[in-house]
């Protein structure tokens, strides 16, 4: 039976907190007494849910493995880039184009053919809010100012249901009457889930079988002070913060997502972060590309150009596969280049992965051994000697997150793909007019990718040049798009534009709309 602090007894308070002070983390009692009934109930049952001696050793690990990464000669003497084994690309093959064409067309019949079966679910990582972005939204439901005004999740939600469509054309005959369902598991965070739930209902689930859309919350961890110890945030409450996109795999065996994915029949997931609005979601190349290598996890990349670009890089560090972050790496070797000119660490990550159902349902096996991740912040907290609550203005304390790629070194079988960062890689991350992954950028790449659809099928769009090479230069006030209800990447486009010239502006919603604003 759980105990709640409804059903504590004398003696089991009075053993809770000597476990506290046997711990070193007593002091979350300190105005115990102060507080009225309610307030100290819920502090009680903040305290019985912590695993303080799994915190303890927690921090412990992080703080060992934060000096071990900045020690001069760490990481870095070990961090090699990926074997060819392990890796492929989209991107266009100089020396046998005809080739690379064919394994992308046969990954995406695999990945389709996956997805006709309904074997393929998403995993969406929208824990996030919008605070940089000026918003107190989650960050899914930002509008980056589309000509549409569409949110980032009914993007991806319009993308799925695309791909449905696309998926229902690879079922045999006799299967034709059942249809394709491509489950939606998104993971929210405290301060987002029930936001979250409200936006989708409000939407009518963007078209979606609310039956096959699971919400459900990641972990959290007390934050702690600089030497460990477990912050108040007030008199009566611990402060507490999602335990990190690495959450997400304690949190889908304890919220029974494995479960359902096991009852669907599901054999692999797509997993990606909720801020690039390029996602391609559930992409059957990806899926197809994993599958064929029997993949248990795997990642997608976009090349890195730049040395100082700040973001990890896929690779092998210590003889097993991982990501190492920019300020990881040395100067010498982040600027290190191949015969080619291609930077040898040039595996960009993007929060974009592949898991097999087993593997998800395996990782509680390696679950002690993940690493956590030392976040510092400015927390608010309570003065312990005056009992005053104190907003920081400097980083005061410390939030421990493990990521999702922390199991990367435990995957059986892992596979990389890189993939074109223009079709696939917008992260929204910082507020507008920042001109850096912000709104700005994020519609710009869009409007710019639907040009480039129109242009590939053999068409062109008014006043735009043609052969656009660089999403920078679409017109700045250009109002152009095309709904992933339309096309997801570019397919169906070419009987009704080739040759022709679209007429912009234009929000386009269905294919009646693209031969309403087509002309020759």
């Amino acid at each position: 039976m759980t105990i709640t602090s409804t059903s504590l007894s004398p003696s089991e308070l009075s053993a809770l907190k000597t476990k506290y002070e046997q711990l070193g983390q007593g002091h979350v009692f300190q105005f115990y007494d102060e507080l009225a009934a309610e307030e100290q109930g819920f502090l009680l049952d903040q305290l019985l849910a912590i695993d303080v001696e799994r915190l303890n050793g927690i921090y412990q690990k992080a703080v060992d493995a934060s000096a071990a990464a900045s020690s001069p000669n760490g990481e870095q003497e070990s961090v090699e880039p990926l074997s060819k084994d392990v890796f492929d690309t989209v991107m266009p093959d100089t020396n046998n184009r005809k080739r690379k064409h064919q394994d992308i067309q046969d990954w995406e019949t695999l990945g389709l053919s996956l997805i006709a079966k309904n074997q393929v679910a998403v995993i969406l990582m929208a824990g996030g809010q919008g605070t940089r972005l000026g918003s107190t939204a989650p960050k899914g439901c930002y509008d980056i100012d589309l000509p549409s005004k569409k949110s980032l999740f009914q993007l991806q939600a319009e993308r799925i249901l695309r791909l449905q469509e696309l998926a229902q054309q690879y079922k045999l005959p006799q299967e034709q009457q059942e249809k394709v369902v491509i489950p939606w598991y998104i993971m929210t965070s405290g301060p987002t889930h029930q936001p979250t739930v409200d936006f989708f209902k409000k939407h009518r689930y963007f078209g979606l079988d609310e039956k096959n859309i699971t919400f459900f919350e990641q972990g959290t961890l007390p934050c702690l002070t600089m030497d460990g110890k477990i912050i108040l945030e007030s008199k009566g409450k611990v402060a507490i913060a999602p335990d990190g996109n690495g959450g997400i795999y304690a949190a889908v065996q304890n919220k029974g997502v494995i479960d359902d994915l096991k009852r669907r029949g599901i054999l692999y997931t797509h997993c990606y972060c909720v801020d690039n609005c390029l996602a391609r979601v559930a992409d059957p190349v990806f899926m197809g590309y994993c599958a064929s290598k029997e993949t248990d996890c795997g990642v997608k990349v976009v090349r890195k150009t730049q040395p100082d670009e700040p973001v990890g890089v896929v690779c092998r560090r210590g003889g097993r596969y991982g990501v190492v972050e920019y300020s990881e790496i040395s100067q010498d070797l982040s600027e290190k280049r191949d015969d080619d000119g291609a930077l040898t660490l040039r595996a960009a990550n993007i929060a974009n992965h592949f898991f097999s159902t087993a593997f998800l349902n395996r990782v509680p096996e390696f679950a002690g051994e993940l690493e956590y991740h030392i976040a510092k912040k400015k927390i608010k907290h309570v003065d312990l000697s005056t009992g005053q609550q104190v907003t920081p203005t400097a980083n005061s304390g410390m939030k421990l997150e493990c990521f999702v790629f922390d199991v990367f070194p435990f995957a059986q079988n892992f596979s990389v793909l890189e993939v074109d960062r223009k079709e696939e890689f917008s992260p929204l991350k910082n507020a507008p007019g920042s001109g850096v992954d912000c709104p700005e950028t994020s519609r710009r790449d869009i409007i710019a990718q639907h040009v480039r659809f129109v242009q590939a099928a053999g068409g062109s769009v008014k006043g735009v040049p043609q052969n656009i090479v660089e999403a920078t230069q679409v017109p700045d006030d250009l109002a152009f798009e095309l709904s992933p209800w339309v096309s997801y990447a570019g397919e169906g486009l070419a009987d009704v534009v080739n040759g022709k010239v679209v007429l912009a502006p234009a929000v386009i919603e269905t294919r009646q709309d693209l031969v309403k604003l087509t002309q020759h």
